[in-house]
């Protein structure tokens, strides 16, 4: 379609050398064909010109001073990408990979996934370049205080309210929420991902992972099947993986694999869920250790990849789970799982299937669950904090933990009744995209040119 060929090619030259950027958004306007055919007030309002631009782009130097004195520089951004549907909501990450390109890509996904939660947030993402990893307590807490030093101008309860993501969890969130406070004066909700004990909500530490196994068992559900007995390949060992492992055991799935920046665990009796807490969330060390305990597993590092994909997804399951980052899952890696005759894809990370992967899922019409549909679950229970924050009330874990499940039935339901809107009742990615697009785009037209 010239239109959306023009807008990508304009967009690359505005926005140069943002890959991840220009494939999130590329993949986004090619589902929408369909409805642009059939709808001509989008192009006739400009609506993707208007969408794929962020409304304001904040990019900042974060001077901190290590522990043997050094000043040390890093970049943080704020990317507040769309407001349509209310206050900017998408989380911080702070990893070295963090880029520009990487922070508007993962704002883009937010808007449609915000959109498709049916709840009123908008979307936006930011983060730094720091990486937390091998710092002390005292260096991360003065580089969340720099950070924030000049993050906390920009966001507000009403306007803009970061939450966690890769390498920022309730320490970092802690570390950011003292230093608000202590700029502002004001105790406010302008961070999710809080503490239980000054804001915070129950199971949003869980919610991505648990909203991920609820989004594939809506799937499977959806044909007469379940996740129970299946056996289940997971990437990641950060939050979003480990809660996915947990709810796959409360489901009766059987998960087998959990990776890290050292490689690739696999546990063929499934894994120790506690021992994987241990090491992850309290001694914050290599899954390598896992070994010590249960030496039947196997460990696969990193080094040793085969070189057009990830060892975990060269296992035999039924189910797989990528939870760790941006493409991770290859094309390579989408043949060999359909191969091991896996049959249910659901992404906990932000866009962890390259193209060539997704179009090999759609092509073999597998359950697939594309992230900005199934890791939702995040911001949903982010969103439900906002709530709570607003009310001063804190609702029990039955309460929050029954409303997620309720949203991620509701997402699955949208995206899959927008695919057989249009004709392609298997493909949720256009389901999603479209569904989430045309919540927002209508918003954006009843507001005028802003």
């Amino acid at each position: 379609m010239p239109y959306i060929h023009n807008t990508i090619t304009g967009l690359m030259a505005s926005s140069p050398a943002q890959t991840e950027f220009y494939q999130a958004v590329e993949e986004v306007l090619e589902s929408l064909e369909p409805l642009l055919a059939q709808s001509p007030q989008y192009q006739k309002n400009h609506i993707i010109e208007r969408m794929v631009e962020p409304e304001r782009q904040i990019m900042f130097r974060v001077p901190w001073v290590d522990d043997q004195g050094e000043v040390r520089i890093n970049k943080g951004y704020r990317i507040e990408f769309n407001s349509a549907l209310g206050p900017y909501k998408g989380g911080l990450r702070f990893h070295p990979s963090v880029n520009a390109g990487i922070i508007k890509f993962l704002g883009f996904e937010q808007i449609f996934k915000n959109a498709l939660t049916g709840l009123q947030i908008g979307g936006g993402k930011g983060g730094s370049n720091f990486d937390p990893k091998g710092r002390s307590d005292q260096e991360i807490m003065r580089f969340c205080q720099s950070f924030m030093t000049e993050l906390y101008r920009h966001i507000g309860p009403t306007t803009d309210v970061p939450a966690g993501d890769i390498g920022v969890g309730a320490r970092e969130i802690g570390y950011m929420f003292g230093q608000y406070k202590r700029l502002t004066g004001r105790y406010d909700g302008v961070l999710t991902g809080k503490g239980l004990l000054w804001g915070g909500s129950l199971v949003r530490k869980e919610a991505t992972g648990y909203g991920c196994v609820y989004f594939a068992q809506n799937m499977l559900e959806s044909a007469g099947s379940s996740l129970a007995g299946k056996t289940c390949l997971v990437s990641g060992a950060g939050n979003v993986a480990i809660y996915t492992i947990e709810k796959l055991y409360q489901l009766g799935a059987k998960p087998v694999t959990a990776t890290d920046s050292s490689g690739t665990l696999f546990d063929a009796k499934g894994i120790d869920l506690a021992l994987l807490k241990e090491l992850k969330e309290l001694k914050r060390v290599s899954l390598q250790h896992y070994l010590e305990k249960h030496h039947h597993a196997e460990f696969t590092p990193i080094n040793e990849y085969p070189e057009d994909g990830h060892a975990v997804w060269r296992y035999q399951a039924d189910a797989a789970f990528p939870c760790a980052t941006q493409n991770e899952l290859t094309e390579s890696d989408a043949k060999a799982l359909i191969a091991n005759n896996c049959r249910c894809i659901s992404e906990g990370a932000n866009m962890p299937s390259t193209p060539e992967a997704v179009e090999i899922f759609l092509e073999n019409k597998i359950h697939y669950g594309p992230g900005k549909a199934a890791n939702a679950g995040g911001v949903a229970t982010s969103q439900l904090e906002m709530s709570q924050n607003a009310s001063m009330q804190q609702l029990s874990f039955e309460q929050v933990e029954s409303r997620l499940k309720e949203i991620m039935h509701d997402i699955h339901q949208r995206c899959s009744k927008t695919a057989t809107e249009f004709g392609q009742p298997h493909n949720l990615v256009l389901g999603a995209n479209i569904a989430g697009f045309r919540r927002v785009a209508d918003a954006m037209i009843e507001q005028g040119v802003v």
